[in-house]
């Protein structure tokens, strides 16, 4: 197995708008990111919308952002905006913060 380096690994900082509130939209969140093994934390914002910063490698990432953009069934996601940032390394879980 290849080691990961600093080069492999980013920070999706996301909004996710639309039907995102009172949907699950947060544990689905969070139950992707832990199969994806992802760190970091989801929350809502009170403009309605949903708020994510998740660290891993690029690609899982991708895939991770991916699923946001389709959300849960109950969901009606309608725009993700995102940007891929180097990884800080601070997080060790990932969270649903208030």
């Amino acid at each position: 197995m290849v080691p990961e380096t600093e080069q492999d690994l980013a920070r999706l900082h996301a909004y996710v708008s639309g039907v995102v509130q009172g949907v699950g939209f947060r544990y689905f969140t969070l139950k992707t990111a832990q199969q994806l093994a992802l760190v970091g934390w989801v929350r809502n914002l009170s403009d309605g919308s949903v708020e994510v910063v998740a660290e891993g490698r690029k690609a899982v990432l991708e895939a991770f952002l991916a699923e946001l953009k389709r959300g849960p069934q109950s969901s009606r996601v309608e725009n993700v905006r995102h940007t891929l940032y180097p990884a800080r390394g601070e997080f060790n879980k990932f969270d649903v913060t208030f």
